[in-house]
């Protein structure tokens, strides 16, 4: 096993040289170039350039239920995404903005997922298409005190983006035709309400999902402590195929960290629970909870954390399941339990018990990271496998940065296959 092809990209490094004086002048000039000066409030012109190479190695492809287990070749990905934005500047109180999105593919050696690709079963999944679209297309009003309106597709991110995000990972990311309100409350202090109505999800498989999905969050600022968090999410998804996925789920999460102790060291916590049940056409009657919890500390550049994270399942299509997070930050950098409506063996829950160590030096712009995870059932009497997580990001300026990231997970439960998968990324974005 982990046979890596190693086809990498002849200019991944080129980004090195980002911190010389003669790239800082450049630039200063592309983004003096980049943004105008309107009625004077800011407007600009919007550019990310994100390169990937990622290999993925697989002893099987996907587990399902009473057929064999299909050996899979192992994957590579070399991609490019493009995302070009035009914003306005703001006129009475109105501000406008539109954003291509485009990923191309130099090298095609793996399976792009989504119902509508060009797929090639032959190999692993790597959920990054050779698309192009619409990405956001939004008008935001800000004329009511305190308080934000935005209308159309757009980016929604929500606390730690377990539940509404953007699936920031994926070169070709999630956003939300919806309407979102924001108001920061000024009488009781401390305060965020986001309240919205989401009309459909443009998938990082560049497909449309149709959704009824009213969603409210309220973040409370506790001190110097931390954030009190509410939230009911309501996520009616109108396509058949997608029934399965529908679901109310309410929650509350506190999380933050201590004042300084020492000069040096601060405590850091979560604790979060929530409910989630069958809602509107989903035809599976089920309630399952989810329980997170961290403890750690930071000191001297570096953070250490111990957590455990816990979706209850109850049987096939009958599991706690978060079908609009970022899913790729939660359980292994693997993906191998992203969704758990897709394995069976995940009507029994999961529960993932994990450490994190992390080390950031040179002023913040190289941080290192290492996690170790533990995955079993939610009764933690099955044991579904481990997980080693690894990754090192160094920026160059504002605008400039590369990454490596690897992850290798190791099962002897045969509902699941032995994963490597690595990744290097470099990145221009102004």
């Amino acid at each position: 096993m982990f046979k890596s092809t190693h086809i990498l990209p002849a200019g991944v490094l080129a980004i090195a040289g980002a911190g010389t004086p003669a790239q800082a002048d450049i630039t200063k000039e592309v983004e003096d170039a980049l943004n105008f000066y309107h009625y004077g409030s800011n407007g600009a012109v919007k550019m990310d350039l994100n390169y990937r190479w990622e290999n993925v190695d697989q002893d099987n492809g996907p587990i399902i239920p009473g057929k064999a287990p299909k050996r899979v070749e192992t994957a590579n990905a070399n991609t490019a995404r493009l995302r070009l934005g035009l914003l306005s500047p703001t006129f009475y109180d109105f501000q406008a903005y539109a954003e291509y999105e485009g990923n191309y593919a130099l090298q095609e050696d793996y399976d792009q997922g989504g119902t509508t690709l060009n797929r090639h079963r032959d190999y692993s999944l790597i959920a990054d298409p050779d698309r192009s679209e619409l990405n956001q297309f939004w008008l935001s009003y800000k004329g009511i005190a305190d308080t934000l309106i935005k209308v159309g597709r757009q980016r929604i991110k929500f606390d730690d983006d377990r539940f509404i995000g953007n699936v920031g990972w994926r070169q070709m990311e999630s956003t939300y035709d919806s309407v979102l309100v924001t108001h920061n409350n000024q009488t009781l202090f401390g305060l965020t309400v986001n309240a919205g109505y989401l009309d459909h999800v443009q998938n990082i498989f560049g497909e449309t999902d149709t959704l009824n999905a009213p969603v409210l969050n309220l973040n409370y600022k506790v001190g110097d402590w931390g954030n009190l968090i509410g939230y009911g999410y309501w996520l009616d998804f109108r396509e058949r195929a997608n029934y399965a996925k529908s679901s109310q789920t309410y929650g509350l999460r506190f999380d933050g960290k201590s004042p300084q102790f020492f000069d040096t060291v601060n405590f850091l916590y979560t604790a979060e629970w929530g409910k989630q049940s069958n809602y509107a056409d989903n035809p599976n009657h089920y309630q399952a909870d989810r329980i997170n919890l961290m403890g750690g500390l930071s000191a001297f550049n570096l953070t250490l954390q111990g957590a455990m994270e816990q979706l209850n399942g109850y049987g096939l299509n009958k599991t706690f399941n978060t079908p609009l997070g970022t899913n790729h930050a939660f359980q292994g950098w693997a993906d191998l339990f992203i969704n758990p409506l897709s394995n069976a063996t995940l009507g029994q829950g999961i529960r993932d018990v994990f450490a994190t160590a992390s080390y950031k030096a040179m002023n913040d712009t190289l941080i290192v990271t290492g996690m170790y995870h533990d995955f079993y059932d939610d009764t933690g009497g099955v044991e579904y496998g481990s997980e080693w997580d690894f990754s090192i990001l160094k920026k160059f300026g504002k605008h400039y940065s590369l990454l490596a990231k690897y992850a290798n997970f190791n099962t002897e439960n045969a509902a699941f296959t032995d994963t490597q998968k690595i990744w290097l990324q470099a990145n221009v974005s102004f």
